[in-house]
């Protein structure tokens, strides 16, 4: 049975770093690229950290693209520092040299030249914004037809959104930032025939990051990637915290702990509302995570990371 092709488009978050991490330990699939949004995180930072992952976890053959879209509604700074802590861990820089190839092509048109180059069509492991995505299609309408599935960790269907009113005075609060970064564009690929596959807060507000899986995950730090793991997630300790991108990625591999249903969906793109995921009858058909087997998901991580 062949390997599902795989092209991550993260946004460079400490859940992102993680997801990236889970995704290169999956032996059932085959990643192509990976290309970093400049939405939740320093951009340059962002990709340094992904090629560091790569080279660590011995996969710089793998591309990494910087994306140059832009936003309409940009994550707050503070969100957004997360990856130049990243970048200073020591277990990132033993080495003087970096391995991964950063590619002198925009993410867009890496996802272009992916999608018009693999031997059949490609999944697409969103985890950040929908705008570099549709900017790829933008340039290159055809490719459209190379993507199998986008399966997005975005929007918030009947639960509160996480957009805060402090950090977005003239909205209500409805909201998912990603989905609140560029409502625009993920609008565009609600008009498109692309399949989708949605993991909602709906989902990941029931799935926290736990003191339990937390002292789990530090009792096997002999090994590199528990150990990078955790370090990662003792960033997040000041906050609650929930498996965000790293509960989407997880779907690629063990989709059997996932319960799906298909909706019925829009993406109200402006006032004040606008990134508002909402259920809506005639609406665009998408698959949306519902349910997952809770103590077989934090398992299947504790798995992947028990790795050198």
């Amino acid at each position: 049975m062949s390997k599902k092709l795989v092209l991550m488009d993260h946004d460079g978050a400490i859940d992102d770093f993680l997801s990236l991490i889970l995704l290169m330990t999956m032996t059932e699939i085959e990643p192509l690229a990976v290309v970093v949004t400049p939405a939740d995180c320093y951009i340059d930072a962002a990709v340094s950290v992904s090629r560091k992952i790569l080279d660590l976890m011995g996969r710089n053959k793998i591309p990494v693209a910087k994306s140059t879209v832009r936003g309409l509604n940009p994550f707050p700074p503070g969100f957004r520092r997360d990856c130049t802590i990243i970048d200073n861990f020591p277990i990132l820089n033993e080495s003087d040299r970096l391995k991964t190839p950063l590619v002198e092509v925009s993410g867009q048109e890496l996802i272009v030249e992916q999608l018009q180059t693999a031997p059949e069509p490609v999944t697409l492991m969103v985890t950040g914004p929908l705008t570099t995505v549709a900017q790829a299609i933008a340039l290159k309408p055809e490719i459209a037809d190379r993507i199998a599935e986008i399966v997005w960790m975005g929007g918030a269907l009947t639960v509160g959104g996480n957009v805060q009113k402090v950090f977005a005075l003239e909205h209500d609060g409805t909201a998912e930032w990603n989905v609140f970064w560029d409502a625009i564009a993920a609008k565009q690929i609600w008009d498109t025939k692309i399949p989708i596959t949605l993991c909602p807060l709906d989902l990941t507000n029931d799935v926290p990051v736990t003191a339990e899986f937390i002292r789990t995950l530090a009792k096997q730090r002999r090994y590199l990637l528990s150990d990078l793991v955790g370090l990662c997630y003792a960033l997040a300790i000041p906050q609650d915290y929930y498996c965000w991108d790293i509960l989407a990625t997880a779907y690629l591999a063990r989709p059997e702990l996932y319960q799906t249903l298909e909706q019925e969906t829009d993406i109200i793109t402006t006032g004040a509302s606008q990134g508002r995921t909402i259920l809506k009858a005639g609406g665009r058909k998408i698959k949306v995570m519902t349910q997952v087997d809770k103590p077989e998901f934090y398992a299947y991580l504790l798995q992947q990371f028990a790795s050198d």
